[in-house]
């Protein structure tokens, strides 16, 4: 993939970051993630891409906009195919009501590099390069886990901290890893921005710990992936339907472990932009007459990790999408 296309698509999580941080606050998610969907689609058409959504916002029959399967881009004859896994708006209820790490996401890879993953739950286990690769097993315990990555940063078991979703079902792990010594650091939605906190030390982060959603895990392994981390994943369908969706998308063994080269492999290209504030970005600051983002712009080939902030001038003629403003 063109170097440069990384630097293309954060105007893509820019414009959804826009769009959604009019509703900060609102109480109304599903206006806030079908304002960042809108605008991602749009900006998505100023893009030199042939592009195929593999990881969307669901089903044809289910979503307006952003679905699986559908194309975005230019879609010109020389535009390279490149899958694309998107999240308009990675944590509606926390923009719904102004909490902490709401994000635009797309992360983009070569035909056939995602995990096309069922619309379901996985276990997760995430660190970043702080800590490598080959050091976490999903399969050990938590307690193994922590120990494991203590040796592998050289500190202390109690110097550590773990970023676990805020969920009934996380009871015993929340207790386990109290039990360690570990810090945590709970969340309420949106576990994207957990896994991409492991990736700079400068949050503070360590360890994602516990079950969401598999689409969200494969934007986390891509994420780490480029900057040399560590993801593991293993799918929890909940019911009966669930487990059909997984076997009719190609997995046969539901213990199957995915790693993080089976999740997002080959040239990977990450872009995520704050809405609100949170461990690693600033949300959007409204301006006079614009706003100011903070976004983070990966790439595995070259390891590079650019944190962007940018300045957005509204009556400039940015490109709109559905009146409101996204960027130029």
């Amino acid at each position: 993939m063109d170097r440069n296309l990384a630097l293309e698509v954060v105007r893509v999580t820019e414009a959804a970051a826009l769009a959604a941080a009019r509703f900060v606050g609102l109480g109304d998610r599903d206006g806030a993630d079908q304002a960042a969907t809108e605008a991602m689609r749009t900006t998505f058409e100023f893009m030199h891409i042939n592009g195929t959504v593999v990881i969307g916002e669901g089903e044809r029959d289910e979503a307006p906009m952003l679905y699986i399967g559908e194309r975005v881009g230019d879609r010109a004859e020389d535009a390279p195919h490149i899958d694309i896994a998107v999240d308009p708006l990675e944590g509606t209820n926390l923009c719904a009501n102004g909490l902490n790490d709401a994000l635009a996401v797309v992360a983009m890879a070569e035909h056939g590099h995602f995990l096309n993953a069922p619309d379901t739950y996985m276990d997760k286990i995430a660190v970043g390069p702080a800590v490598g690769a080959g050091v976490i097993d999903i399969r050990k315990t938590p307690t193994q886990n922590l120990h494991a990555i203590a040796e592998a940063r050289r500190v202390r078991v109690s110097d550590l901290t773990a970023v676990i979703l805020d969920r009934p079902r996380h009871a015993g792990l929340v207790d386990e890893v109290r039990r360690a010594g570990v810090r945590i650091r709970l969340i309420t939605d949106g576990d994207v921005g957990g896994a991409i906190a492991t990736t700079d030390p400068s949050t503070g982060i360590d360890v994602l710990l516990g079950i969401g959603g598999a689409p969200e895990g494969v934007l986390g392994a891509a994420a780490l992936r480029c900057v040399g981390g560590d993801f593991q994943g293993v799918l929890k369908p909940r019911n009966d339907g669930e487990v059909r969706r997984a076997q009719a998308m190609g997995i046969a063994d539901l213990n199957q472990v995915f790693s993080i080269d089976q999740l997002a492999t080959g040239d990977v290209m990450f872009a995520a932009t704050g809405v609100t504030d949170g461990f690693l970005l600033r949300g959007v600051r409204p301006l006079g007459d614009g706003a100011e983002t903070t976004s983070v712009v990966m790439r595995s080939r070259s390891g590079t990790t650019r944190l962007i902030r940018a300045r957005h001038r509204f009556h400039q003629a940015p490109n709109y999408a559905g009146g409101r403003p996204g960027v130029g």
